[in-house]
């Protein structure tokens, strides 16, 4: 290893070139790293270029010259000589005296080996901790002789000259860079939304950023709503191998963020004059030094960082009967949740006569009525169980949840609600399964969609905050863990300025929580306070979206009217060319984040008869039907808020979710583009007695003939 000092100047560049060429081109191992150039400023974070990559300690160095190997006992020599003396002119003497005394065949002639071997005696390790003073300097034996022959030597040949003109940028030699860099100024820890969502808005302010991604996945950031929704739906499976769907308007789509061609190669990051993004593969980081900001991997590699962000996710949720169940059945069941997941699942689905589902939330019942319809032109039976009196049961109110239930049903799938397994056992080659009711069910595949847990892996070792009541990594109003280091995504316990502390397990959540992060690590030191939003799909023709705080526990107030043609997931696409809504929504918004919370538009101070302050208060809806919608609102408040009966086709409206007569919750049912209005609504945080003024902003009737 050999550093040389005054990064930054074109002749230090020069010097590491031709070292680093003289080294490689006659056999020599270079351990740990490449040759490094080393900023004469003392702080790290200030290193440019091929600095980015910090290289082993020189305690490293000399234990692998202890080890017996005559190149690390001269690596190790020069290492040592490289500190004491500033490094620059004995590594360039080196360099030059090795290149002209070595023959072609990679053989050092005695004449060159005497002096290493002297040399060697006396670097030993007291050398690399003493003081650089001029005494020291004076006494080095290595030193004159560099100074003495140097003037003497003759013209370098063509090859030499060739090497000392060239440059970092016009020869990195890549077969000698370690495969992970040893440095990375913004450092990525996982490679979902979140991560792309901060690499994006890191190089929107520092436009030659190097960012590092490392995750776990053997994949590049994708986007995970398609694997339980659209991919399930395409007719086309060579497109599904090549993990491309079509979204609900028929446009073809990757799952994939970007391309390949997008990323650099880790090893290249350093030397991209404009920066770029690289992602290291198939890696875990087991800990953080928040001091030393150093991060391991699983390897033992460690990457020295000045910003990181933490944006690990979560792992899929099991349930105890599964856990302790024998191999035989833990190979037969899927926690499903990322393209190896959707894969295996994709091909269960094609060959088994039957799969149970087990959960009732968004991704389970997606799931359901995506099976459901497969089932249709196949043999496949399709079984969905959960707890809940119905789907979505926890988020939904009681009649709405119920008519979701006979939606599921309807896609193809027997449902069972109030019902939990209690035991699973393999028998001849199937699953099967004892419920709560007494029943059995034999079935050849069980796929766990219960929810998440966040990943927290890290937080023990790297002295991080675990919050004991959410989940996830205890972050601030900007997402900071500790200094220099931010969480983002579902693995972020944050807190909300408007609803309090909150974890969220949503893909807008990511992608908003993930850019917020990658502003404030480039110095932009923005709360969070946007309300991100969460939709599910079941199929093209009913969906929903929502916001806030949506918790079945909550009082509700909903108001319904009739659908039409443009109230569905497919309109919406068609309308928008965008399969994710929340990014139609989320890029619309962008702007407004740099507005401050207190001049956001009052919604409720609205006057029946202004239809242009209805206009204003709603930025882009028209002017609604003010006496149709007051009606609704004023028929259900008659009720004392009793909802509508199960038996109502609820086409589409809109649900009030009430804490102490505030609202904090909305969904759009079948109800789209109205997301900024609601949104507008939570962060005001008023009291609402009168929620007809509030239900007229959502234009109900406006498609309406």
């Amino acid at each position: 290893m050999f550093r040389i000092a005054g990064a930054g100047s074109v002749t230090a560049a020069r010097l590491s070139a031709a070292c680093c060429r003289a080294v490689t081109s006659k056999q020599f191992q270079v351990h740990g790293a490449s040759l490094h150039v080393l900023s004469s400023e003392t702080s790290r974070k200030t290193r440019n270029g091929p600095a980015h990559r910090t290289p082993p300690s020189w305690q490293s160095v000399r234990a692998m010259a202890s080890a017996g190997e005559s190149q690390s006992k001269i690596n190790y020599l020069f290492y040592g000589l490289a500190v004491l003396f500033g490094g620059g002119g004995i590594v360039y003497w080196w360099s030059r005296k090795y290149m002209r005394e070595t023959s072609k065949d990679g053989s050092t002639s005695k004449k060159a080996a005497a002096p290493a071997a002297a040399a060697s005696k006396e670097a030993t390790e007291p050398v690399a901790e003493t003081p650089v003073t001029a005494t020291t300097k004076s006494e080095a034996p290595p030193a004159q002789p560099a100074a003495a022959e140097a003037p003497a030597e003759a013209a370098p040949d063509a090859e030499s000259k060739k090497l000392l003109d060239a440059t970092p940028q016009s020869y990195p030699d890549y077969e000698v860079m370690p495969e992970i860099p040893g440095h990375a100024k913004y450092l990525l820890i996982g490679g979902g939304t979140a991560s792309f969502a901060a690499f994006r808005a890191i190089r929107a302010s520092d436009a030659k950023a190097q960012v590092l991604v490392v995750t776990e996945e053997e994949e590049l950031p994708y986007m995970r709503p398609p694997l339980s929704k659209e991919l399930w739906y395409s007719d086309e499976p060579k497109l599904v191998e090549k993990m491309k769907f079509k979204q609900w308007n028929g446009k073809e789509r990757s799952v994939y963020y970007n391309p390949p061609s997008f990323y650099v190669e880790p090893k290249e990051l350093a030397y991209q004059e404009n920066g770029g993004v690289a992602v290291v593969k198939g890696r875990k980081v087991m800990k953080l030094d928040p001091q030393k900001q150093v991060a391991v991997l699983d390897n033992g590699w460690e990457i020295f960082y000045d910003k990181v962000l933490i944006a690990t996710g979560g792992r899929p949720r099991n349930i105890p009967v599964f856990e302790r169940a024998s191999q035989e059945v833990k190979d037969r069941v899927t926690l499903f949740r990322g393209i190896k997941d959707f894969k295996r699942l994709d091909e269960v689905s094609k060959n088994a006569s039957s799969i149970v589902v087990v959960g009732g939330g968004f991704l389970g019942s997606e799931l359901t009525c995506a099976l459901g319809k497969r089932s249709r032109d196949s043999s496949l039976k399709v079984i969905q169980m959960f707890p809940e009196a119905g789907n979505m049961g926890k988020v939904l109110p009681e009649y709405l949840s119920q008519w979701t239930t006979a939606k599921v049903r309807g896609e193809g799938a027997t449902v069972k609600p109030e019902t939990f397994v209690k035991r699973a056992r393999y028998s001849d080659g199937k699953v099967i399964l004892k419920l709560n009711t007494g029943e059995e069910i034999s079935t050849d595949h069980v796929v766990v969609a219960v929810g998440l847990e966040p990943n927290t892996e890290l937080a023990k070792e790297s002295g991080l905050e675990v919050d004991d009541t959410y989940g996830g990594f205890r972050v601030n109003a900007e997402l900071e863990a500790r200094s220099d280091i931010w969480v983002a995504g579902d693995a972020s316990s944050f807190y909300d300025i408007k609803l309090g502390r909150r974890r969220v397990e949503h893909h807008d959540h990511a992608v908003v929580s993930g850019r917020l992060a990658g502003e404030n690590m480039t110095g932009a030191k923005k709360p969070y306070w946007h309300q991100s939003m969460f939709w599910s799909d079941l199929g093209p023709d009913v969906g929903y979206e929502a916001i806030g705080i949506v918790d079945s526990s909550l009082p509700t107030v909903a108001v319904f009217a009739k659908a039409t043609e443009k109230d569905t997931p497919r309109a919406v696409v068609e309308e928008t060319g965008e399969s994710l809504r929340s990014v139609t929504e989320t890029e619309a918004l962008s702007s407004a984040q740099t507005t401050e919370p207190s001049e956001v538009p009052s919604t409720t101070d609205v006057e029946p008869s202004a239809s242009e302050k209805t206009e204003s208060a709603t930025d882009e809806a028209p002017a609604p039907d003010v006496e149709a919608a007051a009606k609704l609102v004023a028929e259900v408040e008659a009720e004392n808020r009793v909802a509508p009966t199960p038996k109502e086709d609820y086409g589409k409206g809109v649900i009030f979710y009430l804490r102490d007569d505030v609202i904090v919750g909305v969904v759009l049912w079948n109800l789209f583009n109205r997301m900024p209005i609601a949104r507008k609504i939570i962060k005001e945080g008023k009291q609402h007695q009168d929620l007809a003024e509030v239900a007229k902003l959502f234009d109900l009737h406006a498609d309406e003939d």
